[in-house]
């Protein structure tokens, strides 16, 4: 699948089959994660996969649906960069079109995340020092969710507004 075919292709998958993930796709995902652009090339980032599905269960508290995901992957981050946010954002959304590219739903899961920060982070045994910016459940979808966009000309302008 060619860059901008994945681009139109991905979704936030929020119904997954509950098949494993296989090891090397998950270290394909989180390589493209770690290519990600970084302000000052800080790469404040750290990624904890999780494939145990009792762990899997207990991360679902933050959001039901994730229960049948074949891997969570939580974001980690470093918030004394001055960029953490941004950074993690955009390995975040590497993450997400290298799932899609290898057949993966996935969503970017943030304001449960962060409701649920500090219990999360103990469940995975995340330094106080360290912020949980996401989870981001990956699988093999029940189904591809169907979804527009506005178009081009809704959103695009150019020289001025």
């Amino acid at each position: 699948m060619d860059l901008f075919e994945t681009i139109r292709k991905r979704r936030s998958v929020r119904n997954y089959t509950g098949e494993p993930i296989p090891r090397a796709h998950l270290e394909q995902i989180v390589e493209a994660a770690r290519w990600a652009p970084s302000g000052y090339n800080k790469q404040p980032w750290e990624f904890v996969v999780v494939t145990r599905r009792e762990v899997i269960e207990q991360l679902a508290a933050a959001a039901n649906w994730m229960d049948k995901a074949g891997a969570i992957v939580a974001v980690v981050i470093d918030p004394t960069t001055k960029f953490w946010i941004e950074d993690g954002s955009a390995a975040i959304v590497n993450m997400l079109l290298a799932a899609t590219a290898l057949g993966y739903g996935s969503c970017w899961l943030e304001g449960y995340t962060l409701r649920m920060e500090d219990e999360l982070k103990r469940l995975l045994n995340i330094p106080d020092s360290r912020r949980l910016l996401s989870l981001v459940p990956l699988g093999v979808p029940v189904e591809w969710p169907e979804q527009t966009k506005k178009s081009l000309d809704e959103v695009l302008r150019w020289e001025t507004y």
